[in-house]
């Protein structure tokens, strides 16, 4: 019932910014909280951050908060995430995932078997 697809990956230098978006279509598409998953080449997926269906609850990566912001324009049923301070360590497929609730505060997972709807993921490549 929701249809996710990422954008805004691209080559960006050591130190930079990015801004990477979400957008959702379909019936329930305002309805979901909203992770951010990465994959790095030979590397395991690891959870990124989350937002909940309200927007009031945030959750990040210990290793990333601070770096990292979520957010989301409801109302266009698009999520953000802005990186700053990016290393090549960054450098990763992003993927962007939603979970169906019906608790608009509730604290979104980090375990991606949570989530239901994928995106195609969107490549961030950091290099100098």
């Amino acid at each position: 019932q929701v249809q996710l697809a990422e954008s805004g990956g691209d080559l960006v230098q050591p130190g930079g910014s990015l801004r990477l978006s979400c957008g959702g279509s379909g019936r329930t598409a305002s309805s979901v909280a909203v992770a951010w998953f990465r994959q790095a080449p030979g590397k395991e997926r690891e959870f990124v951050s989350a937002i909940s269906r309200s927007g009031t609850k945030k959750v990040y990566a210990e290793s990333l908060k601070g770096r990292f912001t979520i957010s989301r324009f409801s109302a266009r049923n698009r999520v953000y995430l802005d990186m700053n301070s990016l290393e090549p360590a960054d450098t990763a497929v992003y993927y962007c995932a939603a979970k169906w609730t019906r608790m608009p505060m509730e604290t979104p997972p980090q375990d991606a078997k949570e989530y239901t709807y994928w995106g195609q993921g969107t490549v961030v490549t950091v290099s100098s």
